[in-house]
């Protein structure tokens, strides 16, 4: 089985795509996981619990799209 070449402009949009797809997941990730902490393990309201998943999903697509452009 051989492997295509990344290099060229094929290969720069997939991994284009690819790093969108982290930056999409990671996001995802924080969101979610600061939701859940603060609604179930801190008992906050849920509008607390979604003004904070939504800054640390920020965050984190910031400090994503930082790394990705590395």
């Amino acid at each position: 089985m051989s492997r295509l070449p990344t290099s060229g402009p094929a290969g720069a949009g997939r991994r284009a795509m690819k790093s969108w797809r982290t930056i999409v997941l990671h996001t995802a990730a924080a969101a979610v996981f600061m939701f859940v902490l603060q609604r179930f393990a801190l008992n906050a309201s849920l509008e607390t619990s979604l003004l904070w998943a939504v800054v640390f999903g920020g965050c984190a697509a910031g400090l994503a799209y930082m790394q990705s452009n590395r």
